[in-house]
């Protein structure tokens, strides 16, 4: 008698097109709402948003801090107001924005993720957000320091 070796079910076909994008398209929404807020009610207006709480208690800038009038200034156009805010959200919403378009093409397309981030990656940017944590408190350093 020979043993039957049990079947294992087929895996499940990825939705393509228009069916794969409602996560992407509740991120982008969400995104976008966001957004609207923010370039329409002006960070720079005193009252409009809490202050950051590690400023508030320690005196020092996170790297957060200066996020949300980048943002506004994105929402308007003005890239170098954004960067002389934050450059590191700058950076990080340009890479998000990639990272968003690629996603959405693989889940459009019904294909496989096939790539993961390497811990050097993860590690490297880790390494990226405290340096620039520790440099933007650097006193004397005001060009890296929310304008």
């Amino acid at each position: 008698m020979t043993a039957v070796a049990p079947q294992r079910p087929a895996p499940p076909v990825a939705a393509r097109g228009y069916g794969a994008l409602r996560v992407p398209g509740l991120v982008l929404a969400a995104t976008v709402a966001v957004t609207t807020v923010v370039a329409a009610v002006d960070p720079n207006e005193p009252g409009h948003y809490p202050t950051c709480p590690f400023l508030a208690v320690t005196g020092y800038y996170c790297p957060g801090c200066g996020s949300l009038r980048a943002l506004h200034d994105l929402a308007h156009g003005d890239l170098a107001g954004a960067v002389a805010r934050n450059p590191l959200m700058v950076l990080a919403a340009g890479g998000l924005l990639v990272a968003f378009v690629l996603w959405t093409r693989r889940l459009w397309r019904g294909l496989p993720r096939t790539w993961a981030a390497p811990p050097a990656l993860l590690y490297g940017l880790l390494t990226l957000v405290l340096a620039f944590w520790v440099l933007r408190n650097v006193p004397g350093w005001t060009w890296l320091s929310p304008a």
